[in-house]
């Protein structure tokens, strides 16, 4: 292709979004990843799109609420460039609620989301009712809220890639870097700068509960895919040996979701994946002018939010590379 005018180190979920609104403006994009697309913790299986609790609102809460508002318009788009079925659905979220005080937090969190949440999505407590797919509650009382969604991440990201091609964009394991460079090199990249990695483990079962809504039990994401599967994830590792290798503690985890939601008790497990997730030190995303590579740049530290953020990541950076705006908040941007 022609000299790119911005090339991104990383074809995971942060890079491939940055080059889709750059692409998607008129520039010529160029990704590079010596691993292929999605070979980081974007190709995993779990895909929760969850928003952060109405509560204690920050730049970091309206950054993801404005993404995730977005993310209907943004994974529509990519399937519309590419035919790809990317998994996205917003079906929402239940939790139970265990005790008479996290029902107290929860009505208090519902009159907040009314505010901070602007009408467009709505958190309440609800019965369980008699629903197979509701998550037992020692109360009998679940928290419900209309702003959760979900997404095949392995698809989603191998689409993205897609996506960018379709627009004339150039995805390769090896080029030249030209333009204006932007590292989204994942945990490796993300520990060189104070970060650190934390591994996951999920699991895939086959159970058809599409259409219905993700559950969030005993810190476990239960997330039923369209296609007629339900994964399960995930663990929080800090140490570890191998990054990609499944153990005792995907064992536990699959229990642990089984204690808390019994109808998957006879589901098999399909498949089991294990990842690395980089995580800055803040755990925001840090994005914005590099804080190692003078005069380069960095989309990094998704952590377990990367999906959800993606869309307006990639717009703040396109505004900062293509038009020199800096739209990106202040807590996001790498210490220099």
């Amino acid at each position: 292709m022609a000299i790119a005018d911005v090339t991104v180190m990383g074809a995971g979920i942060f890079g491939l979004s940055v080059v889709y609104a750059c692409a998607r403006r008129g520039a010529k994009v160029r990704v590079i990843d010596p691993y292929g697309v999605a070979s980081g913790a974007s190709g995993g299986i779990v895909g929760a799109l969850a928003p952060h609790v109405p509560e204690n609102w920050n730049a970091k809460k309206a950054f993801q609420f404005e993404s995730l508002m977005m993310a209907e318009a943004f994974w529509a788009g990519v399937t519309d460039l590419t035919g790809a079925e990317v998994g996205y659905a917003r079906t929402g979220r239940l939790q139970p609620l265990v005790d008479d005080r996290a029902v107290e937090l929860a009505q208090q969190r519902a009159v907040s989301a009314k505010t901070l949440w602007q009408g467009k999505a709505v958190w309440e407590v609800v019965p369980t009712g008699n629903s197979a797919w509701m998550p037992p509650s020692p109360t009998g009382l679940v928290v419900r809220d209309t702003l959760s969604a979900l997404i095949h991440p392995r698809r989603a990201t191998r689409a993205l890639a897609d996506a960018v091609v379709a627009l004339g964009g150039e995805v390769t394991t090896d080029a030249r870097q030209e333009g204006r460079v932007v590292w989204a090199t994942g945990w490796e990249g993300c520990k060189k700068i104070g970060g650190n990695g934390v591994k996951g483990q999920a699991a895939l079962l086959r159970y058809d509960a599409a259409g219905q809504p993700q559950l969030f039990a005993d810190a476990l994401h239960i997330i039923p895919h369209g296609d007629g599967t339900v994964a399960i994830g995930s663990t929080s590792e800090r140490e570890f040996d191998d990054p990609h290798s499944t153990d005792a503690a995907l064992n536990d985890v699959v229990a642990r979701a089984i204690a808390a939601f019994p109808v998957l008790a006879d589901a098999p497990v399909i498949e089991r994946w294990a990842g690395v997730r980089p995580r800055s030190r803040s755990r925001a995303p840090v994005l914005g002018r590099h804080p190692l590579r003078k005069g380069e740049f960095i989309a990094n530290g998704g952590f377990k939010i990367g999906f959800g953020m993606a869309p307006k990541v990639g717009e703040v950076m396109a505004d900062l590379l293509l038009e020199r705006r800096d739209t990106i908040p202040e807590d996001f941007k790498a210490v220099q």
